[in-house]
């Protein structure tokens, strides 16, 4: 949910729905060989001693204002609810990806630690309301809009967490490497991803019915807002047409509250020029309000993996992605194991699909995923060396494989676990994630 859209000063001029379809194709897109990788971490951040206690505005506001002293290679911002998030700078290499961000958050969590506050891995708060930490236009006008749909919209601003891992979007030609191949493994390998990281199926300290309670917020959203297009032969066309056909959460003004429109697309702005014709800027702007699961940003973000448990816990849906999309021998093989299941998504897009929705719904439960998975995880630890992990990599990689992937689990069943062996406590007050 970075508000980040480039550093370039842009004329203020107005577009035609021909230039921001040839934007959109130009920037959204940037192809060549594989060779980038970076991960974005979430985080929800509560009381150390007592987690199920609310954290108050002041103190947060106090240590971030700690971390904000504190030289970091990522970029670290707040999101709406107060959730931490580190940006990694664009990484040659894996373990590159893993040291910068790993010694970030050593220091992020000592800084907390002398404040009593923690970083916890979960993709949304078991115990507490959606409240508001940021007070700006964006956050209002983003909560405006949302409310139109439910309550989902602040559940998914303020309460929930997740691992976000940036690649290339891969070679112009096609093969394994190949943009087309990876637009098309990104939306159906993101439905394993789903199930074997789910880790959010607690919310107002009861079990929702789903392993994955971040991505059912996420579709609860609306299709325009937070699904992806059809998928084609053509990913550039078929975004740049997502793009123009979205609505727009609202029109920026120099002062005062933002206008929040409702059912305004932005091809509808372009035509009606109301109240103001859109420039490059707004349209910038509007791709950033965007929230697919997978978001091509000149590279593609995959945002489907729910925040996950332990201080390193993050490394390994980074390293198994990154092996699935970075090696070509991996590639291929994951690309034959996922094939099926395309099926199973009756030609809609995710996550809006029966694949994605079993996904979230009931994690490695479901045998065909399940099985798939499998081969997907030993297809990762088979390529890992190849791309240089460390030994410390390739084992957590492997503690995951063993410990939920075979056994038909994920993280949420562990939580799961815990409140059921604490069931019956006053609001669940001795559980812990």
């Amino acid at each position: 949910m970075s508000d980040s859209v480039g550093g370039c000063t842009r004329p203020r001029t107005s577009l035609s729905e021909a230039e921001v379809e040839a934007l959109v194709r130009g920037i959204c897109f940037k192809t060549g060989p594989p060779r980038r990788l970076g991960v974005e971490v979430e985080w929800l951040v509560h009381e150390l001693r007592a987690p199920q206690l609310p954290v108050t505005p002041e103190r947060l506001e106090a240590a971030y204002a700690a971390l904000r002293t504190v030289p970091l290679r990522s970029a670290l911002t707040v999101e709406p609810g107060g959730q931490l998030e580190l940006s990694s700078p664009p990484a040659a290499s894996l373990m590159e990806c893993v040291s910068t961000v790993s010694a970030d958050l050593d220091a992020v969590r000592a800084v907390l630690r002398d404040d009593g506050l923690a970083l916890v891995g979960l993709g949304q708060d078991p115990w507490h309301e959606p409240r508001r930490f940021l007070r700006e236009p964006r956050y209002d006008a983003m909560e405006a809009c949302l409310d139109r749909t439910g309550p989902a919209g602040r559940s998914m601003m303020c309460t929930s967490a997740s691992v976000q891992v940036c690649l290339d979007a891969g070679h112009e030609e096609p093969g394994p490497l190949g943009l087309v191949r990876r637009w098309w493994l990104a939306h159906h390998l993101g439905a394993v991803l789903v199930a074997a990281f789910a880790n959010s199926p607690l919310a107002g300290h009861r079990p929702t019915g789903w392993l994955s309670t971040r991505q059912l917020t996420w579709t609860r959203i609306g299709a325009e807002r937070a699904g992806g297009p059809r998928l084609d032969t053509d990913p550039r066309g078929a975004w740049a047409r997502h793009v123009l056909d979205s609505p727009v959460m609202c029109v920026r003004r120099d002062r005062g509250p933002w206008d929040v429109p409702e059912g305004l697309t932005f091809r509808d702005w372009i035509r009606t020029g109301a109240p103001r014709p859109p420039t490059r800027e707004d349209l910038d702007y509007h791709v950033t309000t965007l929230f697919p699961p997978v978001r091509p940003r000149g590279h593609l973000e995959l945002r489907m993996i729910d925040a996950q448990p332990g201080d390193d816990g993050w490394i390994v849906p980074l390293a198994v992605t990154a092996a699935l999309f970075d090696d070509p021998e991996a590639t291929e093989t994951a690309y034959r194991a996922v094939k099926p299941l395309a099926e199973r998504t009756l030609g809609l897009p995710a996550p809006h699909n029966p694949l994605w929705l079993d996904a979230a719904r009931g994690g490695l439960a479901d045998a065909e995923l399940r099985e798939v998975a499998v081969t997907c995880f030993t297809t990762a630890l088979d390529a890992l060396p190849r791309l240089g992990a460390a030994p410390e990599v390739i084992e957590a990689v492997t503690a995951h494989l063993d410990r939920y992937v075979v056994l038909g689990r994920c993280p949420a069943d562990d939580l799961l676990d815990r409140q059921r062996a604490t069931n019956g406590r006053a609001h669940g007050k001795d559980f812990r994630p």
